[in-house]
């Protein structure tokens, strides 16, 4: 088995309806420029506020995706 190197970048996801929704929008998007993600890990969790209502939550996501070795 070969070693293996993997980059962590944060990406945040915004959705009206949910942290879950928000996290599927930022791994889905990032799914379309990013190859072979591996992990997300939720690094914190806010939501907007306006006018006293919650209008979005916010989900910042540490992603790691694994470095292509060339063989």
């Amino acid at each position: 088995m070969a070693d293996s190197v993997y980059r962590v970048s944060e990406v945040i996801g915004v959705s009206t309806e949910s942290w879950e929704a928000a996290a599927r929008n930022a791994i889905e998007t990032a799914s379309k420029s990013v190859r072979d993600l591996r992990i997300a890990e939720v690094l914190r969790q806010d939501v907007t506020i306006e006018n006293g209502q919650v209008t979005n939550y916010r989900v910042r996501l540490g992603m790691s995706f694994k470095y292509e070795s060339g063989e």
